[in-house]
């Protein structure tokens, strides 16, 4: 479960936020997450829970916005959906399809006191 370790880095990184801002708690934290990124949303949230209790996020709300995979066609040069990696160009089938979306995972903002 990798997802304890990308929560692991997230608290980290709020950390080093609060030190470095001078904030002391925070009440939300929004986090983007591709449909090809290799992260379980639910699983992500729930190490989430467990990796902030005692620290200056433990509470705070988590927002996950879910960005979808998109690619682009080297055959017939559209953008196209993917929901896999190595999927097809949905337009015209061809192969490869190089991703330009929805393959990362984002700290977007934080809302803090």
């Amino acid at each position: 479960m990798h997802e304890m370790s990308l929560a692991e880095g997230v608290r980290e990184l709020i950390e080093d936020a609060a030190a470095r801002e001078g904030f002391t708690r925070v009440k939300s934290v929004r986090v983007e997450i591709g449909e090809l990124a290799g992260v379980e949303r639910e699983a992500f949230a729930f190490c989430f829970d467990i990796v902030m209790a005692g620290g200056i996020a433990d509470g705070a709300w988590l927002d996950i916005v879910a960005t979808p995979g998109v690619g682009r066609c080297s055959v017939c040069g559209r953008e196209t959906p993917l929901a896999n990696v190595y999927d097809p160009c949905a337009h015209c089938g061809g192969f490869p399809v190089e991703v330009t979306a929805g393959c990362a995972m984002r700290v977007i903002d934080l809302e803090v006191e």
